[in-house]
């Protein structure tokens, strides 16, 4: 997605804000329309127009055309298996330094996300191999990564399969493991992850997380074992009223990250 400062083109995605602050997210198709409560606009007015451009809706109400950040587009994207969130993409991305020039191995491509964060993180000078277990989940992360980006980069090879196929026999700087049990993989990862890189496992329950950390400090080779959960509170600001909002998005999952060093 690499279209900053162009015009609108068909095949992108586009972010429609109302006046009341809601997002809408489209696929630009020249014969398309977006159509909501408060009436149509047609994508041929989108396309070809600057980002930024002020539109009316067939009943005049306004809408402001911007293209989705990442974030944007993970929250509002079709998908069918559950997805690693903003709030926790963005630490998974720091706290695994995840960087250009990179060969990182994901495990549950699902509907895409986090596959979409590390394959910009690491860019055409790095390398991800994403493996999906089921191939329904592959088919709508492929379907929503090419959506993204407008084709599936030559930096980002898909997998239908078990990671730890590909664990045993692919050398690489970090492990990214949002699947179930992670701790299985951990084994296989010892043997060809490069001293200095490291895991990340994402997980739901205290259980699963005891059991990572487990697999992980029978490991001698992993060292700087760290888990968190990320809390997100957004703020209602208006004149002198200020205050934080009444929902916020509390707990989705621990990530949990290691280093991996030398054989003694």
């Amino acid at each position: 997605m690499e279209a900053e400062g162009k015009p609108f083109g068909e095949g992108e995605s586009a972010l429609l804000l109302d006046d009341k602050g809601r997002r809408y997210l489209i696929h630009l198709r020249a014969d398309g329309s977006f159509q909501y409560h408060r009436g149509t606009l047609g994508h041929s007015e989108i396309i070809g127009r600057p980002e930024g451009t002020r539109f009316a809706s067939s009943k005049g109400a306004p809408l402001i055309g911007i293209r989705p950040r990442l974030a944007d587009y993970v929250l509002k994207m079709r998908r069918g298996p559950q997805v690693m969130y903003p709030k926790d993409l963005g630490p998974v991305l720091m706290y695994a330094d995840i960087h250009p020039g990179l060969t990182v191995i994901e495990a549950g491509t699902g509907s895409g996300a986090a596959t979409l964060a590390l394959t910009r993180a690491v860019g055409s000078t790095g390398r991800v191999i994403s493996c999906e277990v089921r191939e329904d989940h592959a088919a709508i992360g492929r379907a929503t990564i090419r959506r993204f980006f407008g084709s599936i980069p030559d930096w980002l090879d898909l997998r239908v399969g078990d990671v730890r196929e590909v664990v045993s026999e692919v050398t690489h700087d970090r492990l990214i493991l949002d699947m179930p049990e992670p701790w299985q993989v951990i084994p296989e990862a010892v043997n060809t992850l490069r001293p200095g890189g490291m895991v990340a496992g994402y997980v739901p329950s205290v259980p699963q997380v005891a059991q990572i950390h487990s697999y992980l400090k029978s490991e001698s080779r992993f060292v700087d074992i760290e888990t968190f959960e990320v809390l997100i509170r957004t703020w209602h600001i208006e004149g002198r009223s200020i205050r934080p909002d009444h929902g916020m998005v509390g707990h989705t999952g621990f990530v949990t990250t290691a280093r991996c060093i030398s054989p003694a």
